[in-house]
C-alpha cells in the first residue's frame, strides 16, 4: 500500500518543542517504521477553550446562558503530527477495507471522506424514517467519549483491524504515546518561557531549545503524564480513526441486530441513531445499553431520546421532535436547533459590540492627533455574520435549506 505525500502531509507552523520540517525530511521518518518505533514523542500541548451553552427557554422564550462547557485541545509536535498523521492513512486503509466487506459503509459517518456533511447526514437519517413510515428513533449519546476509552481495549482492536497477535514495533510506540501520553499546559509554559500568548512567533520559530525543555519544563514540573488505564487526547491527526477502530466490534454487533429487526443504524462519533419498528425501540435500547457498557464506556441519559412517529391522516408525526446532529425532525418538517440559532445571535452581537467599541477606541486616538474619523468596519462583520460570507451560519442555513 502506498501513500501518497499528499495524502497525509500538511506544513505546520505552529510554536511547539522541536521545529517544523519540510515534506522530505518528513516522509524519509514516518515510512521508516524502525525510525518510528524508536521515536521519543514530545508531550502535547494543550489548552481549554469555552463553550456556551445557550438555549431558549420554552415558556418566557428568553435565551438562557448555562455554565461554559470546557472543552481541551491537545497538539502534538511536528514530526509526532506528521508521524500520527501517516498512520492515521494507513490505519484508515484498513479501516475503510473493513467496514465495506461488513456492509457498514453507510451506517459509520464521522471522520470519514464520504463528500457529505452532517446536513446531508441527518437528511439520510430523516428520510429513512419517511421510508419506514411508523417506527421509533432510539437516540443516544456517549458520554466523555475520547476521555473515556480503554486501553486494552483499543489495543485489542487495533491488532484485529492490522490482522496481528500483537501489534507491530512501530504501531506499539504510537499506542503507547497516544494512551500514555503527557501534556504541558499553553498558559503556564508560556509564562514559564516568557513567551507573549498573543503574538508568540514575533522572534522565535520553537518554544525553546533542547536545554530550556530540560532546565526549565521539566524542571519546574510543568509536564503531566496521563497514568490512567482509559482516555486518549483530542485533538492530534491519529484520534478520530482511533474512536472509530475502537467501536467497530459494535457497529458490527448493533448493525447486525438493527437490520434483522428491520430498522436502520448510523453513528456519528459518539452519537447514535436506530431506527426500528416501534415494538423493538426498548430492545434496541437494552442491546445497545448491554453492549456500550460492555465498551467500559457510559451513555448520556440527559441525551437519550426515544421518539415514536405515527401517521395523523396523511401527514407523519412524532410524540415529540427527534433532535439528530444540529437538526430537529417532527416526521414532516426540518429545523435548525433554536439553541443554534441563539448561539449564532449571541455570537453576531458581541461582534458587532466588538466593531463598534474597536471604532470609538481609535476613533479617539484620531481625534486626539486630530486625524480625521472612520466609520466601522463592516468587511468583517459580513463575512462572518451575513450572507455575503463564504463559510458561516447565514450560509450553512441557506446550503440546509436547499438539501
Amino acid at each position: 500500500m502506498k501513500i501518497l505525500n499528499k495524502d497525509w502531509f500538511k506544513p505546520r507552523k505552529y510554536l511547539h518543542f522541536d521545529l517544523p520540517i519540510n515534506r522530505k525530511k518528513a516522509s524519509k521518518i514516518v515510512s521508516n517504521s524502525e525510525t518510528v518505533a524508536k521515536h521519543a514523542f514530545y508531550p502535547l500541548i494543550n489548552y481549554d477553550i469555552l463553550i456556551n451553552k445557550i438555549k431558549k427557554n420554552p415558556i418566557t422564550k428568553n435565551i438562557m446562558v448555562s455554565e461554559p462547557k470546557k472543552r481541551p485541545i491537545s497538539y502534538p509536535a511536528h514530526i509526532d503530527s506528521h508521524i500520527y498523521s501517516y498512520y492515521s492513512k494507513k490505519l484508515n486503509h484498513q479501516y475503510e477495507k473493513a467496514i465495506k466487506e461488513n456492509g457498514l459503509n453507510n451506517s459509520i459517518l464521522a471522520f470519514r471522506t464520504l463528500g457529505k456533511n452532517n446536513i446531508d447526514f441527518s437528511l439520510d437519517a430523516f428520510n429513512e424514517i419517511k421510508k419506514l413510515g411508523e417506527c421509533s428513533a432510539v437516540a443516544l449519546d456517549i458520554t466523555k467519549f475520547f476521555d473515556t476509552l480503554d486501553h486494552d481495549i483499543l489495543k485489542s482492536e487495533w491488532c484485529k483491524l492490522l490482522g496481528l497477535s500483537q501489534l507491530p514495533k512501530d504501531h506499539y510506540n504510537i499506542f503507547k504515546s497516544i494512551t500514555r501520553y503527557s501534556t504541558v499546559n499553553k498558559e503556564y509554559l508560556y509564562k514559564a518561557l516568557g513567551i507573549s500568548l498573543n503574538n508568540p512567533n514575533k522572534t522565535r520559530r520553537r518554544i525553546c531549545e533542547p536545554h530550556d525543555f530540560r532546565s526549565i519544563v521539566r524542571k519546574y514540573k510543568l509536564i503531566k503524564v496521563h497514568k490512567e488505564s482509559f482516555g486518549i487526547p483530542q485533538g492530534t491527526p491519529l484520534s478520530a480513526i482511533l474512536s472509530n477502530i475502537y467501536m467497530f466490534d459494535f457497529d458490527l454487533k448493533m448493525n447486525s441486530f438493527i437490520t434483522q429487526l428491520g430498522g436502520k443504524y448510523f453513528r456519528y462519533c459518539d452519537d447514535i441513531l436506530f431506527i426500528t419498528p416501534t415494538e423493538h425501540k426498548l430492545k434496541v435500547k437494552k442491546k445497545a445499553s448491554f453492549e456500550i457498557e460492555s465498551l467500559k464506556l457510559e451513555l448520556n441519559k440527559n441525551k437519550t431520546e426515544i421518539r415514536t412517529f405515527k401517521f395523523k391522516g396523511k401527514q407523519l408525526k412524532s410524540d415529540k421532535p427527534l433532535q439528530y446532529l444540529g437538526f430537529i425532525f417532527d416526521g414532516n418538517n426540518i429545523y435548525i436547533r433554536s439553541s443554534s440559532l441563539a448561539r449564532y445571535s449571541s455570537r453576531m452581537h458581541k461582534g458587532v459590540r466588538l466593531a463598534k467599541n474597536t471604532m470609538i477606541k481609535y476613533n479617539k486616538i484620531r481625534r486626539a492627533n486630530q486625524e480625521e474619523e472612520r466609520l466601522i468596519f463592516k468587511r468583517k462583520l459580513y463575512s462572518r455574520y451575513s450572507y455575503l460570507g463564504k463559510r458561516n451560519f447565514i450560509t450553512y442555513g441557506y446550503l440546509a435549506a436547499k438539501k
